[in-house]
């Protein structure tokens, strides 16, 4: 698992981060029950396709940005960052909460956040 001082001097890394990508999208996209006409010409094309993006999970102890590479194989954790409660909070109440826990997207106020500790792009300039 990567430190953020790891993370940010891994520039292909950070480079490489969907900052729009949300949990949803990515289970539209890389698992065959996603919802499909969510996706719709958005999906995964090739088995070496992949995709970086944060995600929120409320039920852990701390708050964590944790950087997941997803591909048709499943998911790996790369990095676990620590975000302020203030807008961990924020951010899983503008997603909204479950009973049992939720995977969160982040919101804009904690992309930026995010993007100016590790380099990265904001959600504006990507593609």
């Amino acid at each position: 698992m990567l430190t953020m001082d790891e993370l940010r001097r891994n520039r292909t890394l950070v480079n490489s981060i969907d900052w729009r990508m949300t949990p949803e999208k990515a289970v539209d996209m890389y698992l065959e029950w996603g919802a499909g006409w969510t996706r719709g010409h958005d999906f995964v094309a090739k088995d070496n396709d992949e995709s970086i993006y944060f995600v929120l999970y409320d039920w852990e102890d701390g708050h964590y940005a944790t950087l997941i590479r997803r591909t048709v194989d499943g998911t790996e954790e790369l990095a676990k960052i620590p975000v302020p409660e203030e807008l961990f909070q924020r951010a899983c109440d503008e997603d909204g909460r479950l009973p049992g826990g939720t995977v969160h997207r982040l919101n804009t106020e904690l992309i930026d956040w995010l993007s100016a500790r590790i380099g990265g792009a904001t959600h504006a300039t990507t593609h």
